[in-house]
């Protein structure tokens, strides 16, 4: 007994050792690593900045502001950005704590995210009238947004994007009660700089949007430095039953112009495996994207041969949305 007693604690303080050591060197990482620098710039809008990149020449036109998914930096947006720069403005931001921006200290209900994205773009120097465009979680922020600042919008564009009543119509089962903690592990293990020396070692990010270029994806590795990235995630989760229902709210829009772009490529492996039918989700959500696009009188939806991120981290497919939006560009200076 006592020779097993002599193992266990021997492999014991071994693995404790180890633990301490891959810490420690997260932390003389983050200490010692130069500070990121992003596109753009960082603007205070109250005590925290975000981050925004602005791209194209002012003018009296309207200015494209695009809504990331949910966690998605404005990096994945890089293909639209470069698409459009040359016939309209163009702004991309992170939300509080996400990509390059800081985490606030307020709480992210949708009407918060709203209003310091109102704000971001008035100490930005950007000025209406806005096409808000949204993907993902996205199309929920812009609804919220023409709500709260009507005179403002004068277009929405949905990138793939979440329809509110979703979940109930796809069946869709509820997220594992492990994968916040599994977020809340990596948060805490990103602000012990352990995340940052992972990505280090395999090469590998958090984050995967195919086909943007070494210059974009490089710069993952910035998000990592520490753990505000998942930080910022889990506060805008928390706030998700409240953006579906606000966003629920906002379904009609008369004739303003709606233009929506889905994709139509499924994980039929992983859905399978969840026990969902992937035609019969095919399905459904061509008609909720029809929907979106019903909402108003001037609408029009596009299917893509792409995914929930390939629509528009592929150029192909970017290409064809840049197209569609500089056409609504010159729709409405009419």
């Amino acid at each position: 007994m006592r020779i097993i007693w002599k193992v266990v604690k021997w492999i014991g303080i071994s693995i404790g050792s180890l633990l301490l050591l891959i810490i420690l060197a997260g932390l003389c990482l983050r200490l010692f690593s130069s500070k990121p620098q992003p596109p753009g710039e960082l603007v205070d809008v109250g005590g925290f900045k975000l981050h925004i990149n602005s791209m194209g020449e002012k003018n009296n036109k309207p200015t494209l502001v695009i809504e990331s998914g949910a966690g998605a930096p404005s990096e994945y947006y890089y293909w639209l950005g470069e698409g459009l720069k040359d016939s309209i403005r163009v702004v991309r931001y992170d939300r509080a704590g996400i990509g390059y921006s800081e985490l606030s200290n307020t709480l992210q209900d949708p009407e918060t995210v709203a209003r310091e994205l109102h704000t971001l773009l008035q100490e930005a120097g950007e000025s209406p009238p806005y096409i808000m465009a949204g993907h993902s979680y996205g199309g929920h922020y812009i609804r919220v947004f023409k709500q709260l600042y009507p005179n403002e919008v004068t277009a929405l564009v949905f990138l793939d994007s979440g329809h509110p009543d979703e979940h109930e119509r796809l069946n869709m089962p509820p997220s594992p009660s492990w994968l916040n903690l599994m977020y809340k592990a990596g948060a805490v293990l990103g602000d012990l700089g352990v995340l940052d020396l992972y990505t280090r070692i395999v090469k590998r990010s958090i984050l995967w949007a195919p086909g943007l270029p070494e210059e974009v994806t490089d710069r993952y590795q910035d998000y990592t430095l520490n753990g505000k990235y998942l930080w910022g995630y889990l506060e805008e989760e928390k706030w998700h039953e409240d953006l579906v229902e606000m966003s629920r709210k906002a379904m009609e829009f008369d004739s303003l112009p709606i233009r929506v772009f889905s994709g139509t490529h499924l994980n039929n492996k992983a859905l399978l495996k969840m026990g969902l039918d992937p035609e019969r989700l095919r399905t459904e959500r061509v008609k909720m994207q029809k929907e979106m696009a019903s909402l108003s009188t001037n609408g029009k939806v596009f299917f893509l041969d792409g995914g929930h991120i390939t629509i528009f981290s592929l150029k192909e497919n970017a290409d064809i949305i840049c197209k569609e939006i500089i056409q609504l560009s010159r729709e409405l200076e009419y």
